[in-house]
């Protein structure tokens, strides 16, 4: 995600290095490049020339303090302004009411479905609502059953009227569903349309009139580029929507949408989709996206998304079996799956400053601890409580059922026994440490 403009920004900077002070040519020189990377990424021509005069204007208003050089000045003045290009602040949804209802609108094909269910069990396990999803795409071949799939994944309810063609009594049946089963927020999935479908698009204008919901979402293919800035504007025209969510920003995407679609439709972004994973969502940080499109990394993000996953009771336990040299396989096969529900490890790495422009060319599995839980699943519960039994014949064993070799059941016997050593010498900070310490291990084991 915006590696190519990462890049470019990156060397539009560097005409400014060794400069003693911010002139205006060198100034002109520098934003000249800045534009050209950020066309390039897809941004709307006009969002990218206020963009840069905007940077123009108060780079040349800047003195520059003898401890800040020009390029540096350069890049603080560009992240403030990518980050009140991208809406400045981070916008929430409004859930007053009760039920809350959340409208899904978009082109079919953008994620609508995907991503209410990722919104359900976000709002489920994070805020400890009880959430509801409608089933109002009644065009699409599969759609219900697909949504049933999402919900029951998730563990949330789906109202379904298989064979009723009216959407809008289809909701309003939910809605009742919902009060009376004291579900306090319902999602109602709809189906894809274009902006020129007149009769798709009245649809669900009707639908909205008639639910009055609290939002209303526009879910757009972030792949799209600038397609999906001209779509969002119509779709605002007729529906006036509250929000905009981003998905597949994962994937090989210029960006070019996130950093134009708030200054077309003015409306704020406030979710991205980053990968496959019911837990792929993330609220839209524009400061933190900023930090990212930069090479700084977003190491608030990731603290965050390991502090969701740390379980203060498990946490205790552990300590407790730490201490008493009883940490054992289970208990690390657990926190590996901890780590792998924080999200895409390509996409966790590229949070740490830094590391982003290291690891760009390396493809990083998201199988990458396949090979240690291949291993691990092979050996029966005695073993993963007694590491200590495994003698040369269970070890040969573990390796044919695992598909591996002795070799490498050897080498992550050896790491765990190294790890659950150093676990007991740092037992009294924090679980965090040990999931470093086993994020550390993995990056020495094959996949």
């Amino acid at each position: 995600m915006f590696e190519n403009l990462s890049d470019r920004l990156e060397r539009s900077f560097k005409i400014l290095k060794g400069e003693g002070k911010i002139t205006e040519i060198n100034v002109a020189e520098t934003l000249k490049d800045v534009r050209r990377a950020l066309l390039d990424a897809d941004v709307n021509y006009k969002v990218a020339k206020t963009f840069t005069d905007t940077v123009k204007q108060k780079a040349l208003g800047q003195n520059v303090l003898t401890a800040v050089k020009p390029g540096q000045l350069m890049v603080k003045i560009v992240h403030d302004e990518l980050a009140t290009l991208m809406g400045g602040e981070t916008v929430g949804l409004n859930l007053d009411s009760r039920p809350s209802i959340i409208l899904m609108s978009g082109l079919q094909g953008s994620g609508k479905t995907t991503f209410s269910g990722k919104l359900a069990n976000m709002l489920k396990t994070k805020q400890h609502k009880k959430p509801l999803l409608v089933a109002c795409d009644v065009y699409r071949p599969a759609a219900i059953e697909q949504l049933k799939v999402v919900g029951a994944q998730i563990d949330v309810p789906v109202y379904t009227e298989e064979g009723n063609k009216d959407v809008v009594a289809i909701a309003q049946h939910a809605i009742a569903e919902a009060k009376a089963k004291g579900n306090d927020v319902v999602i109602i999935d709809t189906a894809g349309r274009l902006a020129v479908d007149e009769e798709m698009m009245n649809e669900i204008e009707n639908l909205k009139n008639a639910v009055t919901p609290n939002e209303t979402l526009f879910v757009v293919d972030s792949m799209t580029g600038q397609d999906a800035v001209n779509t969002a504007k119509e779709f605002n025209d007729r529906l006036d929507f509250d929000g905009v969510v981003l998905t597949k920003l994962d994937g090989d995407t210029r960006g070019g949408a996130a950093l134009s679609i708030r200054t077309v439709v003015t409306k704020p972004i406030k979710f991205v989709g980053t990968g496959e994973k019911m837990e792929a969502i993330d609220a839209f940080h524009p400061s933190r996206m900023a930090d990212r499109i930069l090479g700084m990394g977003d190491i608030v993000s990731l603290v965050e998304r390991a502090q969701e996953q740390f379980d203060e009771e498990e946490a205790r336990r552990l300590q407790k079996k730490i201490q008493k040299n009883k940490f054992d396989f289970d208990d690390f096969l657990g926190q590996i799956q901890q780590i792998k529900k924080m999200g895409n490890l390509k996409d966790l790495a590229s949070m740490i400053p830094g590391v982003g422009k290291a690891i760009k060319d390396i493809d990083i599995d998201d199988d990458a601890f396949k090979g240690i839980e291949a291993i691990i699943q092979s050996m029966t519960p005695k073993e993963r409580a007694n590491p200590q039994i495994l003698n040369n014949s269970r070890k040969m064993r573990i390796a044919k059922g695992s598909g591996t070799n002795i070799q490498e059941v050897n080498r992550l016997l050896k790491q765990f026994d190294q790890t659950r050593k150093m676990m007991k010498m740092v037992t009294n900070t924090n679980m965090r440490g040990m999931m470093g310490a086993m994020r550390n291990m993995k990056g020495r084991m094959p996949s």
